[in-house]
């Protein structure tokens, strides 16, 4: 079955749905003629789901993603089919500041979310968005499935812990559900402006020096939002039909390493901007290199990226020029 008929009438519930990768994945559902439930908690005006027609094709339950008794509610009333958690504290330095909140939502929310598709008998897809940053600090690279997860700071422990809670009800409650490790994505919607790619584009558009909180030399493995979006609904699709596939976790990325210096001048450059960083070199707690193999994606699901780093750049550029100019 291709995707588009796979999507079409299927009752999807979605967590995180005013984030970056939220707003395009429902997007993307939306447009396969998926019945969309999103979980919102904060009323973001100016985030893709809420700002222009989408939030009008979608049901919305307001509450939090730690609220189990809102969760089965949402569940059990829509009937829900597949579940993509996406719901999180996203931010490393909200979380170094915020360790109890930041575990509170990443990690209470996700057993919240999986002992709702528990108990609910019509699920039978839930992906859960884990992060590199669970693998914590590897010498060998790049970083594949079955690399330890031994995150040390707040976020990294927040995703390493919700992660392996993830394969545990695979294991043992049998759950249908999956897990996405991906790295740093970026593309239009993101309103976390001191996230390096949405910072960079803003201040250059404004005619200001782009900040680097870091020296410069962190090396990190950016994945475009759309590809995300695509590559999720890929999974979800693929566990749907295969047995096997239940508690396993998956890396998505373009396997390239770009360090932060590198990818602000990238950036600069494809705007032809002559404006030159302001590198900070504040960061602290920040793990100095990563990179994820997606073989095992490439092998088991037949997936691979449609964007270039440069062609995401380019349509991450575009969105913001226009956004922007919105005021």
């Amino acid at each position: 079955m291709n995707a588009s008929s796979y999507w079409r009438d299927r009752p999807v519930f979605v967590t995180g749905a005013t984030g970056l990768l939220g707003g395009w994945l429902v997007r993307r559902l939306v447009e396969d003629g998926a019945e969309v439930v999103a979980l919102v908690r904060d009323w973001v005006p100016r985030s893709n789901l809420i700002s222009g027609e989408l939030l009008q094709r979608v049901a919305v339950v307001r509450g939090d993603v730690r609220d189990q008794k809102v969760l089965e509610r949402a569940l059990g009333e829509y009937e829900i089919d597949t579940v993509f958690h996406l719901a999180a504290q996203t931010i490393v330095g909200v979380a170094n500041r915020n360790p109890v909140s930041t575990l509170d939502t990443n990690v209470r929310g996700t057993w919240a979310l999986l002992e709702a598709s528990r108990r609910s008998p019509l699920v039978r897809s839930v992906i859960v968005a884990s992060s590199d940053k669970a693998y914590g600090d590897h010498e060998q690279l790049p970083y594949d499935e079955a690399a330890p997860l031994q995150g040390r700071h707040p976020y990294d422990v927040s995703k390493s812990a919700a992660d392996l809670i993830t394969t545990m009800y695979g294991v043992t409650y049998d759950l249908p559900v999956a897990i996405t490790r991906c790295g740093n994505f970026y593309g239009g919607g993101d309103l976390n402006w001191n996230r390096l790619v949405p910072g960079t584009i803003r201040a250059a558009l404004r005619g200001e020096r782009p900040v680097l909180r870091s020296d410069g030399t962190l090396i990190r493995d950016y994945f475009y939002v759309e590809d995300g979006a695509s590559a999720y609904m890929q999974l979800a699709q693929a566990l749907h039909d295969r047995a096997d596939l239940r508690g396993q976790a998956f890396n998505f990325s373009n396997e390239l390493q770009v360090d932060v210096l590198a990818l602000t001048r990238r950036i600069l450059e494809r705007m032809e901007s002559p404006l030159q960083p302001d590198v900070r070199a504040e960061a602290k707690h920040e793990i100095q290199h990563q990179w994820l193999s997606a073989a095992k994606a490439r092998r088991l699901l037949d997936w691979s990226p449609g964007f270039s780093l440069d062609q995401g750049l380019d349509r991450t550029i575009a969105w913001y020029r226009e956004f922007l100019a919105r005021g």
